[in-house]
This record gives structure tokens, C-alpha cells and sequence, in this order.
């Protein structure tokens, strides 16, 4: 089941609009926090976005490329405001269509539909998990916080992500060592003691101090 972010401040449409992609088999969830929008987009990690130019705080222009420092989610913008400066500026900013107030709920759940379609029928759906404002993009491989990328190598990427998917849970040292053994990564207990040091030691510079801690005689955690 498709997951899909409506973010528009106007709560009956909100609910109009979630009430009839639920109706069609998508599950959607109405944005609350305008002034963090991000945030709940990757805590949310949905596979299409329904995004209004005009929202409180900041518009939608702004969050669509905050969006995009992250993901490449689909993101359809709705708005009254349809010019075609408007409609070029969606587009510029990384939009992937436009649909002008007010629309017909079939048009739109068309559009969503073909977009969803185009999008995941050749590819897999993405996998956003975040914490504290760091984000890792489990599909592109990426950690991003406060829009900056954090360089991690392969095995540091794993070992992140191996405790983000675990958050608010311990994670043995030998789990994760197994975990990392699936793959070709050659990994013993040294190896393991050096990544963490070194991802730590990333994050800390990044601002994420005490990002992973060490439960003693059990072994790592990213709290929630």
C-alpha cells in the first residue's frame, strides 16, 4: 500500500483529499507541524507528496526543496494559484506536476495514480528512516542533517543503519557483525570497535554528539 503526504493547511480539504485516496486503496496521512515539515516527511516516509503552494511558515516551494536535498519521492503541487509562473516555478524547484484549484477528486487521484505507476512499477519504493533530524536515505545511501550530507563509508552506512531501523532497541555487537557478514565485508570484532569510533566521531563533527550509545555488555543504540 502506497503511503502519501498531504500537506495543506486547509483541513477540509485535507481530509477530502486523504478520505478519497484511502477510499482507493492508498493509505495518506494530513501534515500537522508547518513549521517542521521535513520532519514529518521523513518520519512518514511516504512514496508521494500532495504539496499546496501557500502554507503557513514557509510555502510550499521552500519545502519541495528541502524535500529534494533528501529524496526524489514524487511531489504534485495543488494550488489556486495556477499562472504559469507559478507552474514554472513548481517545476524549477522539483516538482513533477501541477494540478490547479479547484480539481475534480477523480482528476487527481488519476494523476496520483499514473504517478505512482511511473514511478515504483521499475523501482523499489524508498526507505527514509530519521532521528534527532538525521536522516538516512536507506535506497541512496545517504545521511543528511540540517542540510548537509554526511560522508560515511560502506561499512559505517550499515552499521547506522542497522541501529536506525533498530531505534530505541540495543543491538549486540555480535548481531551487528553477523548482520555486516551477509555481505562481503570482511568484519571481526576490532573492525567493528573502529567503525563505530569513526562514525562517531562523523556524526559528533556534524553536530549529533551521543547519537549512538553504547549500552555496556550488551552492546550499541540509537535512542528514540
Amino acid at each position: 500500500m502506497y503511503k502519501i503526504l498531504i500537506a495543506e493547511d486547509d483541513r477540509v480539504i485535507a481530509r477530502t483529499i486523504r478520505t478519497h485516496l484511502e477510499n482507493w486503496g492508498c493509505e495518506a496521512r494530513c501534515a500537522e507541524d508547518f513549521s517542521d515539515l521535513l520532519t514529518e516527511f521523513a518520519a512518514y516516509d511516504p512514496q508521494l507528496v500532495l504539496m499546496d503552494v501557500s502554507l503557513p511558515y514557509y510555502n510550499g516551494y521552500y519545502w519541495c526543496a528541502e524535500i529534494r536535498k533528501i529524496s526524489k519521492v514524487p511531489i504534485i503541487f495543488i494550488s489556486s494559484v495556477s499562472d504559469n509562473m507559478n507552474i514554472v516555478m513548481a517545476m524549477n524547484m522539483g516538482g513533477d506536476d501541477f494540478i490547479a484549484k479547484p480539481f475534480d477528486l477523480s482528476v487527481l487521484t488519476a494523476k496520483v495514480q499514473a504517478m505512482l505507476r511511473r514511478t515504483y512499477d521499475f523501482a523499489g519504493k524508498s526507505e527514509l528512516l530519521e532521528n534527532r533530524g538525521a536522516v538516512l536515505n536507506v535506497g541512496a545511501a545517504t545521511l543528511t542533517y540540517r542540510d548537509a550530507r554526511i560522508d560515511l563509508s560502506k561499512n559505517e552506512f550499515k552499521i547506522l543503519h542497522i541501529l536506525m531501523e533498530n531505534k530505541g532497541q540495543a543491538v549486540s555487537r555480535e548481531a551487528i557483525m553477523a548482520r555486516l557478514w551477509e555481505t562481503d565485508s570482511f568484519i571481526d570484532d576490532n573492525t567493528l570497535t573502529v567503525n563505530v569510533t569513526r562514525l562517531r566521531k562523523k556524526l559528533e563533527e556534524a553536530g549529533l554528539a551521543g547519537f549512538i550509545v553504547t549500552r555496556k555488555g550488551v552492546g550499541y543504540m540509537v535512542e528514540a
